[in-house]
């Protein structure tokens, strides 16, 4: 993992200056209580995400970025933000995406530990990050498979349902890795060679998602309208892989009633049993620590699948 500078905010100061080599981070209201029932604060946040930033900051590089603004913490109301603040630091890097009839729109860029404190200071709790890269904002270089309970179904179905997406995609010899959402679901992600743009990536996430839903009707479901959807079942949501949609990022923390965090785990963790509430801010860095960036072969170029075969 790359190093970043080791720093540890103090519990004295409300409002603080980093200095980060050249670059200056403004850090306000530290002491704001984000779960104001487990004492967690602002400052405890942006904490957990300094010391993730070796294993998050490479996942995040080049991409624009949606803001998810929790002003007043998790459980408090919240609003999307696409376009970059302004005034902000000339440092922060900008992503400009066509957007059609709304113009162009300048993303912010997380690039490095100083724009990952900037951006967590403004109120993000969780990241949600664009599925291309800047530089080709309409060829991802993943695609991804959201396994979402729809009521009357277990956290033991979801796991069930994600251990049945990896048996469907090792069949195709497509790699596959597991994490937990933070919330109430698993993420499934493939790592691909870049070429198919989002739609023809959503169309084979769309036909992968029905077949398999096809084959085990009784736990699994494609339908993505609320109401047609059967009860008990896991969603295979394929329809976040449209374009300009995003899911949580690899070792987000989730504005949740316990600050959960979106965790990589290993297909041997997913069979032994795991729970959402296993990966919190206070566990999840030594964890990494002591295990790495198990999600490491997401950002590498070798190990991807050429998804044109299917197309």
């Amino acid at each position: 993992m790359p190093r970043t500078p080791s720093i540890k905010l103090p519990k004295d100061k409300r409002n603080l200056d980093v200095q980060i080599g050249e670059q200056v981070v403004r850090l306000t209201n530290l002491d704001k209580l984000f779960w104001p029932k487990l004492g967690i604060t602002k400052r405890d946040l942006i904490q957990y995400y300094i010391d993730i930033a070796p294993a998050l900051l490479p996942h995040l590089r080049d991409r624009a970025m949606v803001m998810k603004r929790y002003p007043n913490g998790a459980g408090e109301d919240f609003f999307f933000m696409k376009r970059a603040p302004s005034p902000r630091p000339d440092w922060i890097e900008i992503c400009h995406i066509d957007h059609g009839s709304k113009g162009v729109i300048p993303f912010p860029m997380i690039q490095d530990l100083a724009a990952l404190m900037w951006v967590i200071n403004l109120g993000c709790i969780d990241l949600n990050e664009w599925y291309a890269r800047c530089d080709e904002t309409d060829l991802p270089d993943y695609l991804h498979f959201d396994l979402d309970p729809v009521p009357g179904a277990s956290f033991e179905k979801v796991r069930e349902a994600a251990l049945l997406v990896k048996l469907g995609l090792d069949s195709l010899k497509i790699p596959n890795y597991a994490k937990t959402t933070g919330s109430k679901g698993i993420h499934v992600y493939v790592p691909i060679k870049r070429g198919p743009t989002q739609k023809q990536v959503w169309t084979f996430a769309k036909e992968f998602a029905y077949a398999l839903a096809s084959h085990e009707p009784k736990l699994l479901t494609a339908i993505y309208q609320v109401s047609k959807r059967p009860k008990g079942r896991v969603l295979v949501d394929y329809n976040q892989n449209a374009w300009g949609r995003t899911l949580a990022s690899v070792y987000s923390v989730r504005p949740k009633e316990i600050p959960s965090v979106s965790t990589p785990v290993t297909w041997k963790e997913v069979e032994r049993g795991i729970k959402i509430d296993d990966f919190r801010i206070d566990n999840v860095p030594a964890r990494v620590k002591r295990l790495g960036d198990l999600w490491k072969p997401m950002t590498q170029a070798k190990g991807r699948f050429k998804l044109e075969a299917y197309l």
